[in-house]
Formats: C-alpha cells, sequence, structure tokens
C-alpha cells in the first residue's frame, strides 16, 4: 500500500521472512539525524500542523479504494470487535487501580463511562473510508528528518487498518499535542486536514467529519486504557500512558465524545 500513498515514511529496501515469520529481515532507509517526537513532552504547534499533513497524505490517496480497504492482509479477525469489547472492562478494572490517585477524576469518568459502553465501542460498524495508521502520535513520528532536510518521517506502521480517518486525528489531537496547544489550535488543526483533504481531491464538510472527529476522540482513552494495563510497568510507561489518558479525556470531555458515542447506539 505504501507506493499509493503520499506519506512520508522510510523507505523500504529489503523485507522478508521465513514461513513462521518468526525470523526475518527489514532493512530501512536511514533518515536521521532527526528529531525523535516525544509524547509526554507534547509538540509544538509547527510539528503538529506537519502531523496533520501527513494523516490527509494517507488519508486521501486511500479514501473509497477497494482494493486496499478490502485487501485480504489488512482484514481484522473476525472476532476481534468482540473480543476486545469483552476485555475492555478488565482493562480498565486495572487501569483504574494503578492510575486512580493520578488521573483527575473526570477523566478517569470517562474511561469508565467507556468501559460501560465497550461493547458499543468496539462492536461499531461504520464503513471504512480509507487506510488509517492507528497509532498516530508523536512518539511514532521523527521531525526534521536528514538533518533538516525533510519536516517528519511517520513510523510504526503495525496498527494499519481500513477505518475513518478521524480515528487518527482525533486521536493525535487529544493524545499527541497536549491539552494547551489544543485549547488554541485545535478548530485551526481540523481545519488544516480538511483543506488538506481537499487539495487531494476529497472534498469534505464540517458536517460530515464532526461527528465521527468527536468519536474519534475515544480511540486515545480505548489505547490509553489498553496499553497501560496489559503491559509490564515502568515509570516512563506510567508516564505515557497517564499522558494520553489525561489529553484524550480531556478533550473527550470539552466536545461530549461520550455523548456522541450515545447517539450511535
Amino acid at each position: 500500500a505504501a507506493p499509493l500513498l503520499d506519506v512520508r515514511a522510510p523507505r523500504v529496501f529489503f523485507a522478508d521472512a521465513d514461513e513462521t515469520g518468526a525470523d526475518f529481515l527489514l532493512v530501512f532507509e536511514d533518515v536521521g539525524p532527526a528529531r525523535q517526537g516525544d509524547q509526554i513532552a507534547g509538540c509544538d504547534i509547527a510539528d503538529a500542523r506537519a502531523a496533520i499533513r501527513q494523516a490527509a497524505a494517507i488519508h486521501a490517496p486511500s479514501w473509497g479504494r477497494a482494493e486496499l480497504l478490502e485487501a485480504d492482509w489488512i482484514a481484522p479477525p473476525r472476532d476481534l470487535r468482540e473480543r476486545l469489547g469483552a476485555m475492555y472492562p478488565q482493562a480498565q478494572a486495572i487501569f483504574r487501580e494503578r492510575y486512580a490517585d493520578s488521573l483527575d477524576p473526570d477523566c478517569m469518568a470517562v474511561c469508565d463511562q467507556l468501559a460501560e459502553a465497550s461493547s458499543a465501542w468496539f462492536g461499531r460498524e461504520d464503513p471504512p473510508q480509507c487506510l488509517v495508521h492507528g497509532d498516530f502520535r508523536l512518539d511514532n513520528m521523527l521531525f526534521d528528518i536528514r538533518g533538516g532536510q525533510e519536516p517528519i518521517a511517520i513510523l510504526d506502521w503495525q496498527t494499519v487498518a481500513a477505518g475513518r480517518p478521524m480515528t487518527d486525528v482525533g486521536y493525535f489531537i487529544g493524545c499527541g499535542v497536549g491539552e494547551r496547544l489544543w485549547r488554541e489550535h485545535e478548530r485551526e488543526l481540523v481545519d488544516l486536514w480538511r483543506a488538506e483533504m481537499r487539495e487531494r481531491g476529497v472534498d469534505l464538510t464540517h458536517d460530515e467529519i464532526e461527528r465521527d472527529y468527536r468519536l474519534g476522540i475515544l480511540h486515545g482513552v480505548s489505547t490509553a486504557v489498553f496499553s497501560a494495563a496489559f503491559v509490564e510497568r515502568t515509570e516512563r510507561g506510567d508516564a505515557n500512558f497517564l499522558s494520553m489518558a489525561r489529553g484524550a479525556c480531556s478533550l473527550a470531555q470539552a466536545r461530549g465524545s461520550i455523548e456522541a458515542l450515545k447517539e450511535v447506539i
């Protein structure tokens, strides 16, 4: 799929694996020197704009392309949604036990409310519109690549899927840029994405994306909870997951994301 997209990712020079998949070899382009994105530190508006432009460079070229959206390699396991919906309340129980003293009660309430609606959240079947990165956050981005010759490269494509573009946009704005920045620049970033999509031939109105944006923010909540619950705890990990949860939950509260979910279930 990569040659069909306009996104800047490290070029793959060689990729092969044995029949079991246990042994493999990947050779990528070296895009350094570069500046690693930092989920905990957040970013400035210039980095946020560069990231949003790359999101559109994924979404627009793949928009409505059945050969990508219906490809066998991108289809999730048949029962994945059901399993995730069943597992999420357990993940939230672990998350609450670990972080109840560290996360604002209003933010924890968003996590609890999503757990109560987890079957509906993971089970909803909105028709996919394009490819989505699925983990579109700062830790998966390099800035000022090749010694500043290019603005950004997007890494970590293991969660790519057919979906709705606001999954990436809502996730990034909630989890990636920090509350201070999104409170000042949220509308600008969403409008920038729309403008980039329009320039690439996909013209969407505000109303067409608004519901999906409010729902897409919740992807940051569920990702923070699942990731925190089922990985080995580290100091860096705790700081990372709390940063994600604070950003996503505060934005979800501001945009009524739980209410938007209730409207479609």
